[in-house]
């Protein structure tokens, strides 16, 4: 299964950042620990930008790339693109979206996802694990 990995603003600073809420490792750590765990079995690629038109320009490429899923992250971007949840409705790549914390236990603004009704699934809370069980969730749906 061909899968994108995206991420939205400022997960390149995932180490540093807040690490009482994302933690110490890296973003290369998380690439890292997809690669060991799913890079086996799928081919997977890698984006990350903070900059919303590159999250919607990778989105669609991935149409035309022929990926299959896409995990995504869009960081602060779930709480305020539109055009981000239009470009993901627009493909219909299935797409999970992933967030390291729970954004429904943070602040009130970040309990709303443009994105999530465009999703074929949400994991929330899980740290890195929430992208492998995005991948499950991808794998699951491939099998229908």
């Amino acid at each position: 299964m061909k899968i994108l990995v995206l991420n939205g603003p400022n997960m390149n600073m995932l180490g540093i950042r807040e690490p009482e809420i994302y933690g110490r490792e890296t973003y290369q750590d998380l690439v890292d620990m997809i690669l060991r765990k799913k890079g086996g079995s799928h081919e997977i690629a890698f984006s990350q930008s903070n900059h919303e038109g590159d999250l919607v320009d990778a989105i669609q490429q991935a149409y035309f790339t022929g990926v299959q899923g896409i995990v995504f992250n869009p960081a602060a971007y779930t709480h305020t693109s539109v055009a981000i949840a239009d470009a993901v409705k627009a493909v219909g790549i299935p797409t999970i979206e992933v967030h390291i914390s729970d954004p429904d236990s943070r602040e009130e603004f970040r309990k709303v996802s443009y994105i999530r009704k465009a999703a074929a699934g949400t994991v929330t809370g899980r740290g890195f694990q929430g992208y492998i069980d995005a991948i499950d969730m991808l794998e699951e749906i491939a099998s229908r």
